[in-house]
């Protein structure tokens, strides 16, 4: 039920005959719903994004166990809990009426839902190092490899355009060290190392083109009832790190892109973070005050944040404080420390006179919760017992069949389900490597050309002496044995007393030699 202005949740007060209304024009303010596992926490979710839904705001949710997937069907009177759903609508004074709302599939893996991919430039280093576990250095060196890409000209698209990047940064290391600082190859290593493990996770489907237009999911359609985006997120969950650091940078880019509306009569889109917990779970302080600003500052722009976990303790104060509806669901107290934080949950409330708060929040039922919403001029209500409507949609998780056929009637398959791989930093960086090494084979060859050129002229400068050489041995050859015939003849001349003798002795030895 919508009365004007507000969305109805549930009754409370004597008999739940009192509705308890979250009044759309407060629904900026943000929000908290709270509660131990099996309290009613998601029906609450889907409750809730019903009446947005129905007042003509888009949201969004995250389907951590499958749960949500039923809002894109009507309920039946067939359902194992239809009794008991009329039964608490007349007790609360709730029409209930079963209807399916406009809803659209996402999946980060592309596999549940139309792929959700952003680019590793719009994701930008603090997110990503938050998603990697970088230390306080090897976030410097990531900020570097950023600068550095953009003074280049090499846009940083998916992971391997980033992996390119940090291979380049390490070989060019000693020159960006007067200008940016020490870059240790080791360090470029640590990086390396943690993107194989977003590969290993799958982070290499999120990363990527065509990425999110986020007016895809800020539809609302001619009957006036906001689209309802459901993230499939039960794969997701296994890895934690990967799922809060998409959440925050989706609501981080929902901050950039939209305008200043100032307090609008509804918001213009409500965003649900569920599994809170793991958004601050060794979160660092830049990154919890980043949180805080854009929680304080996203409200201007007409977007309500709901933080959705199991004890309202695993949100920082800081952030809590901004929540100004809340619906808390049953906490358990087994432990000192559960305790403690009952206590400050109840703290959390404005107090009623007709219960106390925090023996309330430990008594209340599955589908039952204790709630505060703000009313007139933003003050927060006093705090209620209140017995949470029925859904309308269908309780529980859609078939597989009934899942594509939500996707398939979307119309943004032709749009997203195709990846884009265009020219980007790793396409630029390769083609520099291969004119690299085409110029550096091309020196190579022509150095080669000129050793040959000059082994040639070496070898025919040796033969043009040898050839010389060989031509005074002969007559240096000649004379000496003219010289020996001459001395020879003589010798013989004086032993035969005649020059006859000597002329024939020498021509005898001049025949010798010349034989040889």
């Amino acid at each position: 039920m919508l009365t004007e202005g507000g969305i109805f949740v549930g009754g409370g007060g004597d008999g739940y005959a009192v509705p308890q209304e979250l009044l759309l024009r407060y629904a900026n303010r943000h929000g908290l719903v709270a509660g131990a596992t099996g309290t009613g926490k998601t029906v609450t979710l889907q409750i809730l994004a019903e009446g947005f839904s129905k007042a003509g705001v888009p949201v969004f949710m995250a389907d951590v166990k499958g749960d949500l997937s039923g809002i894109a069907v009507a309920g039946a009177a067939t359902h194992k809990l239809h009794e008991a759903f009329m039964k608490r609508s007349a007790t609360i004074g709730f029409d209930l009426q079963y209807q399916a709302f406009p809803t659209v599939f996402w999946d980060l893996f592309g596999e549940q839902g139309h792929p959700i991919r952003t680019t590793v430039s719009e994701m930008g280093p603090l997110l990503l190092s938050r998603l990697m576990g970088l230390t306080e250095a090897q976030e410097g060196v990531l900020n570097v490899a950023f600068r550095v890409a953009d003074e280049e000209g090499l846009p940083l698209l998916d992971l391997k355009d980033l992996q390119s990047m940090l291979v380049w940064i390490g070989q060019n290391a000693s020159d960006l060290a007067l200008r940016y600082g020490n870059v240790a190859t080791a360090t470029v290593g640590a990086i390396q190392r943690a993107l194989l493990v977003l590969e290993n996770q799958g982070a290499t489907k999120f990363f990527g083109e065509p990425a999110l237009d986020l007016s895809d999911m800020m539809h609302v359609g001619a009957d006036g009832r906001g689209q309802v985006n459901v993230l499939a997120a039960d794969k997701l969950m296994g890895s934690p790190r990967l799922y809060a650091t998409f959440l925050l940078w989706l609501l981080s880019e929902l901050f950039e892109e939209l305008p200043e509306v100032g307090d609008p009569d509804k918001p213009k889109f409500v965003f649900f973070f569920d599994e809170a917990h793991l958004l601050f779970d060794d979160a660092p302080k830049a990154l919890i005050d980043k949180v805080e600003q854009v929680a304080r500052l996203i409200r201007s722009k007409g977007v309500g944040v709901y933080f959705i976990t199991q004890n309202p303790a695993d949100v920082p104060d800081d952030v809590l404080g901004q929540l100004g509806n809340r619906v808390q669901h049953a906490l358990r107290a087994f432990t000192a420390r559960d305790q403690q934080d009952l206590r400050r949950a109840a703290q959390n409330y404005r107090p009623n006179p007709a219960f106390d708060t925090e023996t309330a929040i430990k008594e209340v039922g599955v589908g039952e919760a204790v709630t505060s919403f703000l009313q007139a001029k933003g003050v927060p209500g006093m705090v209620e017992r209140t017995l949470v409507r029925p859904p309308a949609s269908q309780l529980g998780p859609i078939t597989a069949d009934e899942r594509r056929g939500v996707i398939a009637s979307s119309g943004l398959s032709a749009k997203y389900d195709r990846v884009i791989d265009r020219d980007s930093a790793f396409e630029r960086l390769q083609a520099r490597a291969e004119a690299a090494a085409k110029a550096a084979a091309e020196a190579e060859e022509a150095e080669e050309r000129l050793k040959e050129e000059e082994r040639r002229d070496r070898e025919d400068r040796r033969y043009n002496d040898r050839t010389t050489g060989r031509s005074s041995s002969r007559k240096s050859t000649s004379r000496r044995s003219d010289s020996v015939l001459e001395a020879f003849g003589k010798s013989v001349a004086r032993q035969l007393g005649t020059k006859t003798g000597q002329a024939i002795v020498r021509g005898i030895l001049g025949s010798i030699f010349k034989s040889r």
